[in-house]
């Protein structure tokens, strides 16, 4: 169960960087749900790299629906997803040299000399790929129950995107863009500083920004199962990110309670909203109704072109290493993708311990 995630709902992850495969396992999904793998194509589409920004590595995400989908519905048995890999360039790769920010040396650790080193291996971001195809299936489950995920680059490399608006808006605007930022003057700032690394042979990182809609009040557990604590969870598992906050984050740290509370309303309907969301949507550990809004740091991406200090740990000596290979000045706006997915998943998994599975083929959903 090591690479196996989640409750009711579980997710499997398999496969390394430049081994013949990549794949996920979904189980515990309902029967009859549609499957659209004109969404599947959509999403790796949006992780896939592209132009100067991006790594020269260039799959093409071919998927193959090996279990659990016939007739385009799901049909309630174990759901795998398997996504050949094809461009790979092994010999770009040693073992021996730790390359500084990577796995190398904690994989060859834990794994006694016989880890996959080539591209990273099973810690690679290579395996956000099947996770993306994963998320594009929860998507459209999650979608027709009027639950919305998305997310903007909302700093990079210091530059500023501007905070979500009209958040139904700003959704469907991110859902089909590769780079997701919402005002286009910020966007072309932030390509400009990822050109400028590549240029000098480093890398940029930045936040991620994340609101999911329509999810209802009561999701989650205190303590322990609580809804912070599941997303950080499965995105802590995503390569690159350090660092997660919910609604105001440490920010709210600096505020009076009169600020940071977010005070209650009914309205006419009878429905309770927010004045403020500085909670990110969540009251002790459970969803009070509001949006779910956090955001996620994404660290530079570790391979540069410049020489490091490291270590060989197959001769136990210091030495330097420059690196090689093909590699991303910038993962944030790839990321991004990963992001959506683990939060779809998270989302799909909490609502699925609360109703049941067949909660999603309900049309009224109740």
């Amino acid at each position: 169960m090591k690479n196996t995630f989640g409750s009711a709902l579980t997710l499997t992850l398999f496969g390394e960087s430049h081994g013949p495969m990549t794949g996920v396992v979904l189980d515990g999904l309902c029967p009859g749900l549609p499957v659209d793998e004109d969404a599947i194509r959509h999403e790796l589409d949006l992780r896939r790299p592209a132009g100067a920004i991006s790594t020269s590595r260039r799959e093409t995400d071919e998927f193959v629906l090996a279990s659990g989908v016939w007739g385009g519905h799901t049909t309630g048995t174990p759901l795998t997803i398997v996504i050949p890999n094809a461009d790979t360039k092994s010999g770009d790769y040693t073992c021996g040299p730790a390359r500084p920010g990577h796995a190398d040396l904690t994989a060859h650790i834990k794994y006694e000399g016989f880890e996959d080193y080539r591209g990273g291996g099973h810690f690679s971001g290579r395996l956000t790929a099947p996770l993306a195809a994963a998320g594009a299936i929860l998507r459209c489950a999650l979608m027709s129950k009027g639950i919305r995920v998305g997310t903007h680059i909302a700093r990079l490399a210091g530059i500023p995107d501007r905070p979500f608006g009209d958040l139904e808006e700003d959704i469907a605007a991110l859902a089909d863009s590769s780079f997701p930022v919402l005002d286009p003057v910020a966007a072309e700032a932030m390509r400009s500083a990822i050109e400028a690394a590549r240029a000098d042979g480093d890398s940029v990182g930045g936040v991620l920004e994340t609101v999911v809609t329509g999810l209802p009040a009561g999701l989650g557990e205190p303590w322990f199962d609580s809804v912070e604590s599941e997303l950080a969870h499965a995105l802590f598992s995503i390569p690159a990110l350090k660092g997660v906050e919910f609604g105001a984050g440490f920010a709210i740290s600096d505020m009076l309670g009169s600020e940071a509370n977010d005070s209650p309303a009914y309205a006419p309907d009878g429905t309770v909203s927010f004045a403020s969301n500085n909670n990110g949507g969540v009251n002790g550990g459970i969803t009070n109704g509001a949006p779910v809004l956090f955001r996620t740091a994404i660290k530079p991406t570790p391979t540069i072109a410049k020489p490091q200090n490291t270590v060989n740990f197959l001769t136990g000596e210091n030495t330097v290493i420059e690196g090689r290979g093909r590699h991303d000045p910038a993962v944030v706006h790839r990321a991004r993708v990963a992001v959506d997915a683990m939060t779809l998943f998270v989302a799909a998994d909490l609502l699925t311990v609360r109703y049941g599975c067949g909660w999603f083929r309900k049309e009224d959903g109740k």
